[in-house]
């Protein structure tokens, strides 16, 4: 499939049109996370359900700071030097997820190949302080790959998230535009090792970068073979002028039979829609998987 020049702007299809919000849920969530010094990839990676999520008082929390080491060309987050980690962010995070009421908790951050064991630990600290603090809270944390060491995938392990997501983000042929600095076969093996230690492991993917149909449904068997039990499929949203531009815009329809066709494979759980993405309606997805526990309130 050919790559639209950077000078070719796709129209936004009328699907596409995401809800603002600026009552009282959306306050409150930028009072509490603006209050307590934590960012949120809502903000940081320009997601288009922010309006929704927030006006429901709900929000992801981003961990071990707003600088990402890498620099994909899909994302809105900020890539550079970060700075030393906060030892007070996990515990900030769990105040703030308590004072939004939140029974399901999704979790994700920046890469940090700056530090030997990629910021895993700050993952682990931050589930151990949620549920110090919301009893029978149930998280899911949407990690990065840690280069693939197996001390740093431990860590986050042995911690026992309800759910332990990452993304492949798109298909093996499209790496090198989108994700220079990742591997397709290391993320599989993060999923493997995580179903392997018994956790639910989930991933998602984004459509509309330019990947064949056929290379779609591999990657859906990729994922399902390492163990994946659940997946989110949604579309590519240009961030800047500067990011991997659209090459199209995916339908409805076509997003409904990649949601078919992965069930069809076994996902236990599987979101695909324009507007889904890693967290979306996450509480709904674990329930799907058959998880127990997730309460009215929860993260979309």
């Amino acid at each position: 499939m050919n790559m639209q020049p950077d000078d070719v702007i796709l129209r936004k299809p009328p699907w596409l049109k995401a809800r603002l919000s600026c009552g009282a849920g959306t306050r409150a969530v930028r009072e509490i996370v603006a209050g307590r010094n934590l960012h949120t990839v809502c903000e940081s990676a320009h997601c288009p359900n922010q309006g929704e999520c927030w006006g429901h008082g709900t929000a992801t929390f981003l961990i071990n700071g707003n600088v990402c080491t890498r620099r994909c060309t899909f994302c809105a987050i900020g890539a550079g030097r970060p700075g030393p980690l906060d030892a007070e962010e996990p515990r900030r995070v769990a105040q703030a997820a308590a004072a939004m009421g939140l029974a399901f908790v999704v979790v994700t951050s920046v890469t940090r190949d700056d530090l030997p064991e990629g910021g895993a630990a700050a993952f682990a600290e931050t589930i151990g302080e949620l549920r110090d603090r919301i009893p029978g809270v149930r998280v899911e944390v949407l990690i990065p790959d840690f280069q693939g060491r197996a001390e740093a995938l431990d860590t986050v392990f042995a911690a026992r998230p309800d759910v332990l997501n990452h993304n492949i983000e798109t298909v093996p042929r499209l790496y090198r535009a989108i994700r220079p600095q990742a591997n397709y076969e290391r993320s599989l093996d993060v999923l493997r090792r995580a179903a392997a230690a018994g956790l639910v492991a989930k991933s998602g993917l984004m459509l509309g970068l330019g990947e064949a149909e056929g290379e779609v449904e591999q990657a859906l068997r990729d994922l399902r073979a390492s163990g994946c039990e659940a997946v989110t499929i949604g579309q590519y949203l240009r961030p800047s002028k500067e990011h991997h531009p659209v090459v199209r815009y995916v339908t409805p329809a076509e997003f409904d039979r990649w949601g078919e066709a992965a069930r069809a494979m076994g996902f236990r759980a599987a979101q695909s829609a324009p507007l889904v993405r890693s967290s979306y309606h996450a509480h709904l997805s674990y329930q799907h998987q058959g998880g127990s526990g997730a309460a009215e309130s929860a993260t979309a």
